[in-house]
């Protein structure tokens, strides 16, 4: 009896349990058990989507508004990824060459500086536009300047432009007169600079200049050229061999004659340390800095004969930027010479009109703490490569003038009691003839200076 309702109950309880597994849903399978065929092609094609990756899936049809804000957006990160690699390079370039050592300079403050750097009168005088580096000749009572050639790189461009005047305050450029139309065989057709000239004892006249090579590069070194007559205006015959090629300085330019009481002849240039350098503000600006030295060689009386070995008469210090240049030598009747000279680049704002004095003309050389001309002197840019009048009373130099560096004229004040030098009036003599009796008269230049430039 048992036995048959035991038997009963297992039969109605097997179908229950039979049931109860098929209706199982598929997620309540094992995973060892088999998925159905859809299951298994919705599974292919999420792996399939997945291996595209995420372009893939952007770009594909249709686009949607979602999916065409991404593209956008993707789009301008892009492009502003890639202005950012461009500019980022320049940024950089231009707040390194602001932070560039040759660009830092330092003017002599003003507070305590000598009053006459507020008188109008003393202000220097605009004469030539576009004539940088001007060297000073006066002979039978006019005035004559040399300039660097006006367009450096042309070789079709006149080598030694020349100004001249009678009053020192009214120039007359020679327009497209070559003081020098024909040329050494040491040297090409252009960049010729700061052109100088003195008289020899036979009546004829040296020009001296810097000149660029034919076979040192592009370096430039120090030549001579020699008057066909006894003008001042030459022509000049340059000589086939250059004066001065140090190439332990990368050349040399801006040679300056000088006769001293004795008589004998001396030209002083700059060893152009700063064409060979490693770069920066005119090629100098960073370390290690190379010299860059003042040097003085004596001449024989013919004025192109070398007398011993060059001298060094000055050396750059930490006030003068990535080079010194532009010498320019006189002496007083006191016995104490006066060395002229430029320091930092000509391209900044730093450039100057420096002096130092010695009571030899070999040296050792003292130097002024104030420059005689600096940035904002008068209104001045950047004044530089000056020459004096052998007596000591009047200066020509350049300074920044609309792009250009013109000449300007001025007159100069030696304090000998303690070797200081300051701008002052230029005066101007002329004649005046009345009722057949001639009046010398003398004025200043206070109008011509409220005029300049």
């Amino acid at each position: 009896m048992l036995d048959f309702f035991s038997s009963a109950r297992s039969k109605d309880e097997a179908p229950k349990a039979t049931a109860s597994v098929q209706s199982l849903s598929g997620s309540q399978l094992s995973g060892n058990e088999p998925r159905s065929e859809h299951e298994q092609l919705e599974k292919a094609e999420d792996e399939k989507k997945k291996k595209k990756g995420i372009l893939s899936l952007l770009f594909a049809r249709p686009f949607t508004r979602r999916r065409i804000i991404i593209l956008s957006a993707l789009g301008f990160l892009i492009v502003a990824i890639l202005v950012l690699v461009i500019t980022l390079p320049i940024v950089l370039t231009r707040a390194h060459k602001r932070k560039d050592p040759g660009d830092v300079y330092r003017l002599y403050p003003t507070k305590h500086e000598d009053p006459s750097y507020r008188i109008l009168e003393n202000k220097p005088v605009y004469a030539i536009h576009n004539f940088p580096d001007p060297g000073l000749l006066h002979h039978n009572g006019t005035w004559y300047a040399y300039g660097t050639n006006p367009h450096k790189r042309d070789p079709q461009s006149i080598h030694v432009p020349v100004a001249t005047s009678t009053d020192f305050v009214n120039w007359t450029l020679h327009e497209g007169y070559d003081a020098m139309p024909t040329l050494g065989d040491w040297e090409v057709a252009q960049n010729h600079w700061a052109p100088d000239v003195i008289e020899r004892d036979d009546g004829k006249f040296v020009l001296y200049y810097s000149g660029q090579t034919n076979n040192f590069n592009k370096h430039h070194c120090i030549g001579a050229a020699v008057s066909n007559g006894t003008n001042p205006l030459g022509p000049y015959i340059p000589l086939n061999e250059s004066l001065a090629c140090p190439h332990e300085y990368g050349g040399a330019i801006d040679p300056s004659p000088f006769r001293d009481a004795d008589g004998k002849l001396y030209v002083v240039y700059k060893g152009d340390g700063n064409s060979v350098g490693s770069g920066g503000w005119c090629g100098n600006s960073i370390k290690p800095l190379r010299p860059v030295p003042l040097i003085l060689q004596e001449l024989e009386s013919d004025g192109i004969t070398k007398v011993g070995e060059p001298e060094i008469i000055l050396n750059i210090n930490d006030t003068d930027g990535p080079l010194i240049e532009a010498p320019n030598i006189i002496r007083q009747d006191d016995g104490t010479y006066y060395l002229f000279f430029s320091s930092h680049c000509f391209t900044s704002l730093g450039y100057n009109v420096k002096y130092a004095h010695a009571k030899s003309v070999k040296g050792p050389y003292t130097r002024v703490d104030r420059p005689l001309l600096q940035t904002n002197d008068f209104g001045l840019k950047a004044p530089g490569g000056a020459t004096l009048s052998h007596d000591g009373t009047k200066i020509v130099f350049h300074a920044n003038c609309d792009g250009y560096r013109c000449m300007y004229v001025g007159g100069v004040d030696i304090r000998s009691t303690n070797n200081t030098i300051i701008m002052a009036a230029l005066e101007i003599v002329s004649t005046v003839s009345s009722n057949s009796t001639n009046t010398t008269t003398t004025t200043n230049t206070t109008s011509i200076a409220d005029s300049s430039q």
